[in-house]
């Protein structure tokens, strides 16, 4: 009778444990996370919605309306596309979502965002205790949508993903308009065995919606604690880089890679440990173009220690790379290996800028 009953108490805890496991949030979209299942009419007033759960999954606080495909209001500068439909978050307002995480585990958020209005627009976005600012100022396609992206990682296995307008406007209902927000779960402790740069193919980043060809925004580094793109920094004021799959653009190796969208006002950056002051190094990497039309002589200045080395590519716009090395001797025990744009380029009124992918740095005997 006792065996049967611990054997019992043994299936009852490996259940328990499985439901909690099952529980936690998958990648990709959040429940509702494209706000499909909508608001009743009846906690609505126009457009402006009434009730703090009148979008399922959500809960909402201050002026937030909700757009439906197809539609726009007056003041809004594009409308919403259609098949999709949009939260706007005008004065104050925030839509949350309660998330079951796994603690201490890294996750990234991703959200298809517009401004609605001519005014500066930011986003805070936060699972407390961090949060990160995010200017939607810059339009980086011509299409007025992009999609952005932050990374946490989580104190707690509840939390609450928030995503507030901080502006206070003339016009209540002027504010960001949201149309899905999806996550995923990053993996920084995966690397390539024998590269001394960490995620150097770039295969671990943010999530990026299916049939979205303009890929992901990632924002400065001051902008949040965890960088959506593990172990690397984004070193800008306001300007970001931009993430791409091999499914939409082409990609030197592998199935993603970072686009230089904004010229000499932000670079890539990541800080290598365990350099030997005095031992050389060599740093190889590839340079391209994402095959979206942007033409041109793409340069990229690369630098590592006390070196600098200056990679021109000229790009018809159709797809292609070349390889680039840089040889140096290291001066510390961390050596910052950086990627900036020379020059800004746009295509069709969309930024574009120079492709970099496969960044290896090895100890030369």
């Amino acid at each position: 009778m006792a065996t049967s009953m611990r054997w019992i108490a043994l299936f009852l805890l490996v259940a328990v444990s499985a439901l909690a496991v099952s529980a936690i949030i998958e990648d990709g979209l959040l429940p509702n996370g494209d706000f499909r299942n909508g608001p009743d009419k009846s906690q609505m007033k126009g457009p402006v919605l009434t009730g703090k759960h009148a979008i399922p999954n959500w809960e909402l606080s201050g002026f937030v309306e909700y757009i439906e495909s197809g539609h726009t209001q007056a003041d809004m500068m594009l409308p919403v596309p259609v098949g999709a439909n949009a939260v706007r978050l005008g004065n104050d307002a925030t839509i949350r979502q309660q998330l079951k995480v796994a603690r201490h585990t890294y996750y990234s958020i991703s959200f298809i965002a517009a401004r609605s209005c001519a005014q500066e627009e930011k986003l805070n976005v936060s699972v407390d205790p961090e949060f990160g600012l995010l200017p939607i100022q810059t339009v980086y396609t011509n299409t007025g949508w992009d999609t952005y992206s932050w990374a946490f990682k989580p104190r707690h296995t509840t939390v609450w993903l928030s995503i507030h307008n901080t502006g206070i406007e003339e016009n209540p209902a002027c504010g960001p308009l949201i149309i899905a927000v999806a996550i995923k779960t990053l993996y920084p402790q995966l690397y390539n065995k024998g590269n001394m740069v960490k995620n150097g193919d770039f295969e671990q980043g943010p999530y990026i919606f299916p049939n979205t060809p303009w890929g992901v925004l990632m924002p400065p580094i001051f902008e949040d604690v965890h960088s959506p793109l593990p172990w690397w920094m984004i070193m800008s004021d306001t300007k970001v880089v931009k993430y791409i799959d091999a499914q939409h653009h082409a990609v030197p190796k592998g199935a993603r890679a970072v686009e230089l969208v904004a010229g000499v006002e932000v670079a890539l950056v990541q800080e290598v440990l365990g350099t030997v002051p005095g031992r050389s190094y060599r740093l190889t990497f590839s340079v391209g173009d994402a095959r979206n039309g942007c033409v041109g002589s793409l340069g990229v200045d690369v630098y590592a220690a006390r070196e600098r080395l200056r990679v021109s590519y000229v790009s018809r716009g159709t797809g292609g790379h070349k390889c680039g090395k840089l040889e140096f001797t290291a001066i510390a025990d961390k050596t910052r290996v950086v990627f900036q744009s020379s020059n800004h380029h746009t295509v069709n009124a969309t930024l574009c800028g120079p492709v970099v992918d496969d960044v290896w740095l090895v100890r030369l005997k």
